[in-house]
């Protein structure tokens, strides 16, 4: 259920276009992800930041394609938060004992150094390419191609590549011992 509500503007935005235009797409993004963070926070009482940068990323570049009529703004927003997101994997190498990938899994997984390392790396390879074939596909293919590969493409491909790292660090998952 927490996958449906983080995709819920990317799904609006979709649907809004399909209906409308990217301007009504965009508008309708904005107004959902408010309202997902709003929601979020009446449920939790806190925000959660991944739901305030991408609120605050779509809101500049969603806005400066509201206000110049101009769709570029807004296909450039997935690159920027790709690229923050690689960017803070591999800053994450500098701060602290661990990388972001052995905070956010070693509860679940204990596995060498070594092996965190090269999956933080892996992720900060993925969202540099996912940013840089979203502006490929955004500049090479018509503006509805692009919506298509902006919920279906990157989604997809975001899947994918969960599954290959649950695959790689399935090794290294303790089985339950069965009680006796």
């Amino acid at each position: 259920m927490k996958f449906l509500f983080d995709l819920f503007p990317i799904i609006l935005f979709f649907i809004a276009y399909k209906m409308y235009d990217i301007y009504v797409a965009t508008a309708v993004a904005i107004a959902a992800a408010f309202v997902q963070t709003g929601l979020f926070w009446l449920k939790n009482r806190r925000f959660e930041k991944m739901h305030l940068i991408t609120l605050g990323i779509l809101v500049v570049f969603g806005g400066l394609t509201l206000i110049l009529r101009d769709p570029v703004f807004i296909k450039w927003k997935p690159t920027v938060v790709n690229w923050l997101f690689g960017a803070t994997f591999m800053g994450s190498r500098f701060i602290g004992d661990k990388t972001l990938v052995e905070r956010m899994m070693s509860h679940a997984i204990t596995a060498p150094v070594a092996v965190w390392q090269r999956i933080n790396w892996a992720w900060v390879i993925f969202f540099i390419s996912m940013g840089i074939l979203n502006i490929y596909v955004a500049y090479n293919y018509s503006e509805a191609a692009w919506v298509n590969f902006k919920l279906f493409g990157m989604m997809g491909l975001t899947l994918v590549f969960v599954f290959g790292q649950a695959f790689y660090l399935s090794r290294y998952m303790e089985a339950e011992e069965e009680p006796k």
